[in-house]
């Protein structure tokens, strides 16, 4: 049974069919592949903690009913405690039969929600990795504005110095010990995918001129500066 078969089955027969594969040297793997499929786990985690709420509560009534038959027999004398020992073996098997459902059940419980605890982790980087991209892309995108305006050879208003430097401004959590590390850093190291604009001393001398913002000439607005800083980095 593919998770897709079992989503449409009704609860108490999903939870027959959840409840037969809770031990795992008995269980299915296919059907508890089905069972922790991400459409699945929610609900085979609701069902399983009411059958588990179910037994302890059925436990507690005979525990309580056992000792009220207790009670009622020791009150008839010999005849009674008789008749309470006699059944005290069927009792005892029934209980730990009981017993060892409730126990699997509660260690399928746990480990449906480190299940769950793996898929959180996976959507969660998925969208962490997602986010990357997308403002790998934008950092992408200044980058080209800025070279064009190097091409161009033209003078750049302060809006477009403003959007360069968030190149400098903004960081990204980077290597095993998650350092801040800046968008031009990363366009230098992991992300560019565009070629020098030109490897003549002068002309690169002419775009790094046109580029930069002289700060005296544009108050308040932060001399962008240059990343060399290239440790070992892990996109």
């Amino acid at each position: 049974m593919d998770a897709q078969d079992l989503a449409q089955l009704a609860d108490k027969e999903f939870e027959q069919m959840l409840t037969s594969n809770i031990h795992p040297p008995t269980r299915d793997a296919r059907t508890w592949a089905a069972i922790t499929h991400p459409d699945n786990l929610p609900r085979a985690r609701r069902i399983l903690t009411h059958v588990h709420e179910r037994t302890a509560s059925v436990l507690r009534r005979r525990k309580t009913e056992r000792e009220e038959f207790r009670v009622q027999c020791f009150a008839r004398g010999e005849a009674g405690k008789r008749e309470w020992f006699a059944t005290r073996a069927d009792f005892e098997s029934l209980r730990r039969r009981t017993a060892n459902f409730h126990q699997r059940v509660q260690r399928a419980i746990t480990e449906l929600g480190q299940e769950q605890r793996n898929v959180n982790r996976a959507q969660s980087h998925n969208a962490g990795q997602q986010s990357r991209e997308t403002l790998r892309e934008l950092a992408v995108a200044v980058q080209r504005h800025q070279a064009v305006h190097a091409r161009n050879g033209g003078g750049a208003e302060q809006v477009d110095h403003e959007l360069w430097q968030h190149l400098d401004r903004l960081t990204v959590p980077t290597g095993p010990g998650q350092h801040p590390t800046t968008l031009r850093t990363m366009l230098s190291i992991y992300w560019t995918d565009t070629q020098p604009l030109d490897d003549d001393p002068g002309r690169r001398t002419q775009t790094e001129h046109i580029t930069a913002a002289p700060a005296a000439a544009r108050p308040g607005v932060p001399q962008a500066r240059r990343v060399d800083h290239r440790e070992d980095l892990t996109a």
